[in-house]
């Protein structure tokens, strides 16, 4: 068994929010899985990106306008979100609120530009134009 104390947890801020691992195999010894959760700023709008694993998004505060594979969809507290792997997804936090959610994946799920390209201005700790990460959070 592992825990790990709120104290402990790994936080990492773009430009975005704050994503704070809460396990994952780097962060309380999970093997198979990474969790985290993500306080996004109010009115930040996210990257265009796309993961190569299934992940599931739980909105706890605010709300946010998903835009997955072309179809946009609101959700708020309480809302779970199955997004699949390989579908372009792009976010937008509330303007007032922005949201807090917790997402869990397979450990090692990597992040890219599903055009192969970054966005001009894409943060540091994004995927560069065709690369594949798993991002600092999912480690």
């Amino acid at each position: 068994m592992s825990v790990v104390m709120a104290a402990d947890s790994r936080k990492t801020e773009t430009p975005n929010g704050v994503m704070t691992t809460l396990a994952s195999p780097t962060q309380g010894g999970a093997t198979g899985q990474a969790m985290w959760r993500v306080d996004a700023k109010p009115g930040m709008v996210g990257p265009v990106h796309a993961f190569d694993v299934e992940l599931v998004w739980t909105w706890l505060e605010g709300s946010a306008v998903v835009e997955l594979g072309g179809e946009r969809v609101e959700v708020g507290p309480g809302d779970t979100m199955v997004l699949p792997a390989d579908v372009s997804r792009q976010m937008f936090a509330d303007a007032e609120r922005g949201f807090v959610s917790i997402v869990a994946a397979p450990a090692g799920a990597q992040a890219y530009n599903p055009s192969g390209l970054s966005e001009p201005d894409a943060c540091d700790l994004a995927p560069k134009d065709a690369e594949r990460l798993v991002p600092l959070w999912v480690r």
